[in-house]
């Protein structure tokens, strides 16, 4: 079920050298296709990071790599965290990159704030991964919140990220947080009904309609613990890439959570295409209207506006969050 960490993708791991893509002499050519075979869909620089998956065929994210400051493997997952020109640390698992220190702020903010924001006075919050704790240090900013209970498996994961991303693992400071050591689809087999107003899910590759996790009965599950009313935020697939299918994904969700379904798109350049989306879904009962944050952030309350976090957020605003489910053309007109 749910991974100790998201990952974009899964895939065979990559060749490394020191934790970096390993040299190459020459970038093959089209023209030496058949001599480099897999070169050709597999590219390879000497001090440089790259990252490519089946998920989005025809293209790369590199970035620019001065040192490797950690690589190892847990029990579940290899991690790598670098030093990047361009993006300060990175957090590599599997292959994937996870975090950047230049723009996690934009991720972070708006999959806990999209939720948390268009309900009023959330209590009780349940994260489903994010071990970087990134997530946590945002829902610390809701004074209203009395319980923040988060499932992370691999408690390797969690060191590695208090270690070299203190200031996004400060989430972990949070007295109201509650860590436990297990799957998430445990959890929810054992949660009670209606025990949460928020469920964010931070834990699979980002939701399409072919994602394996619609065999099993996870997503049910979150919509049973869940208040009548509550809402739950998972990552969804760029509008860039044909494989999100918004129409299908919308009709699925609406299904199982039987209120509203909202998709919100936000800029993250690190990530491939620059931009990642979110489905939001409420459960029936009080009608819920993502685009308009009812329970905003109180600027005037230092206490609550900072929660444990060292500085306020960088990214989150009321006009983004309502900005952020305006959809272009290409992606509106297929609904």
């Amino acid at each position: 079920m749910a991974k100790g960490e998201k990952g974009k993708h899964s895939g065979e791991e990559k060749d490394r050298e020191n934790g970096v893509l390993a040299d190459a002499t020459a970038y093959p050519t089209v023209e030496d296709d058949e001599e480099h075979g897999d070169d050709l869909r597999n590219p390879r620089f000497p001090g440089w990071f790259a990252e490519y998956s089946p998920l989005w065929p025809g293209q790369a994210h590199f970035l620019k790599i001065e040192r490797v400051l950690f690589e190892g493997k847990s029990e579940y997952q290899h991690m790598m965290v670098l030093e990047s020109t361009a993006y300060g640390k990175v957090f590599v698992l599997d292959g994937a990159l996870q975090l950047t220190e230049k723009d996690e702020c934009a991720y972070q903010e708006m999959i806990t704030h999209l939720p948390l924001c268009s309900i009023p006075s959330p209590q009780k919050v349940l994260l489903i991964g994010g071990g970087d704790g990134g997530i946590l240090r945002e829902i610390s900013r809701h004074s209203s919140v009395t319980q923040i209970d988060i499932c992370e498996m691999d408690m390797m994961l969690i060191d590695v990220y208090r270690e070299f991303f203190p200031e996004v693992a400060v989430g972990y400071d949070d007295p109201r947080v509650r860590l436990h050591v297990m799957d998430g689809g445990e959890f929810l087999r054992s949660a009670q009904g209606g025990a949460y107003d928020v469920i964010i899910v931070d834990a699979f590759d980002p939701i399409r309609p072919d994602h394996d996790i619609f065999g099993s009965p996870f997503f049910e599950m979150v919509a049973k613990t869940l208040r009548e009313g509550g809402v739950m935020c998972i990552q969804a697939e760029s509008l860039w890439f044909p494989s999100l299918n918004l129409p299908q994904l919308i009709h699925t969700f609406r299904n199982i959570f039987k209120g509203s379904v909202n998709y919100a798109w936000t800029p993250v350049p690190a990530f491939p295409s620059g931009v990642i989306g979110f489905l939001l879904c409420s459960t029936e009962g009080p009608d819920v209207d993502f685009t308009r944050p009812v329970n905003p952030l109180d600027h005037q309350n230092a206490a609550n506006f900072f929660g444990v976090a060292k500085e306020p957020p960088k990214f989150y605003n009321a006009e983004i969050h309502s900005a952020s489910f305006c959809l272009p053309s290409f992606a509106r007109d297929c609904l």
